[in-house]
């Protein structure tokens, strides 16, 4: 089987250095908190300069497990009083985990989140 080899541009390299920045902040994150707050900022605030790029849509799906985590994760919080909330965060953890690690695993195969 052949490899394919893909030349990035400088922007296509800037976006995917941003995104894994945030990815891996991100995945610390879900075991310190914090550092999950810093790779969700980290990667709105680098949004805009991977417009156009091979890894656009991976801002897209950071934003939406940074957001989608921390609602769900609050919800789990409130709801931990009624015994269901324990299981919204192991579920949430575990989606998050998932989109995270996918994530990575095609950032670093130089491919698009949806690709």
């Amino acid at each position: 089987m052949t490899e394919q080899y893909i030349t990035l541009s400088q922007a296509d390299e800037r976006a995917k250095t941003n995104a894994l920045i945030a990815y891996v902040l991100m995945l610390v994150g879900l075991f310190t908190g914090i550092f999950w707050l810093i790779g969700g900022i980290w990667a709105i605030v680098k949004r805009e300069e991977a417009r156009n790029t091979l890894f656009a849509d991976h801002y897209d799906n950071i934003s939406t497990t940074f957001w989608w985590v921390i609602g769900l994760s609050i919800l789990g919080g409130i709801l931990t009083i009624l015994g269901i909330g324990i299981l919204i965060l192991i579920i949430t953890g575990i989606w998050g985990v998932f989109r995270v690690v996918k994530g990575l695993a095609k950032l670093t195969s130089n491919k698009s989140y949806q690709g």
